[in-house]
């Protein structure tokens, strides 16, 4: 299905809104690059600073206390307080190793969190190179409900957003250089084993997670681009040398508003292409998606604003 280009901007105070979670009380809450926690009110528009992290918060998640979980890039797998606005750290190194690049999570009935690590070499202002290089060193990682954290995969292209199926029989992670969605199974005859919910997106997923309809919403930051994917087959030296010239002059992503959602067998329902290219859209680079009660919430690494779309 396509939509007509329809899109209602939530502006917040700082640069970008990556990810957006809608709150049992409404609000739509989200975090932006100067370490700030930002919930919106979409009745009144108006927002409030509940907390800052100090680093460069990206995924948000809802735990079972109330608290947010929050995938912060600089600091690790963060527990935030969204009345008092105190900031705990519930993971920051993995196997010894300090993590590079946290950035997105699915918390479980039990509270078992799996959380992605993008990269072992590149952090979020490097993602660029992470992404021409095509590293394949991303995580997906798991934390107990008693703290315990292990690797549950890893080589990943990239690895991006994360979601749980409705009944918690899978875990999926996005592949973002790799245009997948890689998934886990969790339960049932197959448990233990990786497959694919989607193989050759349209484009390069970010942020993904289960919609109140039970489908797996994922955001296309951006389609596929040719020169990128070329790179990718090259040697080694070349690719290093293309992210070490003046990051203008590299390749970057297209200006587009593109998200998509699946069922559990991999079929797609909804592919929603809010702003043609040719319409040359302000809002872009959607990095975020969360569908609640018909409403299609999204985030941006680059925009002071979070976007919703009603659905006919």
């Amino acid at each position: 299905m396509t939509s007509a280009p329809t899109l209602t901007v939530h502006p917040v105070p700082a640069m970008g809104a990556e990810d957006v979670l809608v709150t049992p009380d409404g609000l739509v809450h989200t975090g932006t690059e100067d370490g700030a926690i930002w919930a919106l009110d979409p009745a009144t528009g108006s927002t409030r600073r509940v907390a800052d992290t100090g680093g460069r918060p990206l995924g948000l998640e809802l735990l079972g206390s109330g608290h947010l979980l929050v995938c912060d890039a600089h600091r690790g797998l963060l527990r935030v307080s969204p009345t008092s606005g105190s900031v705990e750290v519930l993971v920051d190194r993995v196997e010894g190793r300090a993590m590079r690049f946290c950035n997105n999570a699915a918390v479980a009935a039990d509270d078992t969190i799996w959380f992605s690590d993008s990269s072992l070499h590149h952090g979020v202002e490097e993602w660029r190179a992470d992404f021409v290089r095509n590293t394949r060193t991303g995580r997906l990682l798991r934390r107990d409900p008693v703290g315990t954290v292990t690797v549950a995969l890893d080589g990943l292209a990239f690895a991006n957003g994360v979601a749980l199926s409705a009944d918690e029989s899978y875990v999926c992670v996005a592949e973002c250089r790799g245009r997948t969605v890689v998934r886990l199974w969790l339960t049932g005859p197959r448990a233990g084993e990786r497959d694919h919910l989607v193989t050759d997106l349209p484009g390069y997923p970010d942020n993904i997670s289960r919609g109140s309809d039970g489908l797996i919403w994922v955001s296309v930051a951006s389609p596929v681009n040719g020169l990128v994917e070329r790179l990718g087959r090259a040697p080694m030296a070349l690719r290093r040398a293309i992210t070490r010239i003046p990051e203008s002059w590299q390749p970057g992503p297209a200006r587009t508003i593109r998200v998509q959602a699946y069922a559990d067998d991999g079929r797609l329902v909804h592919d929603l292409d809010l702003a043609p290219p040719e319409q040359g859209p302000g809002y872009h680079m959607v990095t975020g998606v969360r569908e609640h009660d018909g409403r299609i919430w999204m985030g941006s690494l680059h925009e002071p604003a979070v976007a919703v779309h009603d659905q006919a």
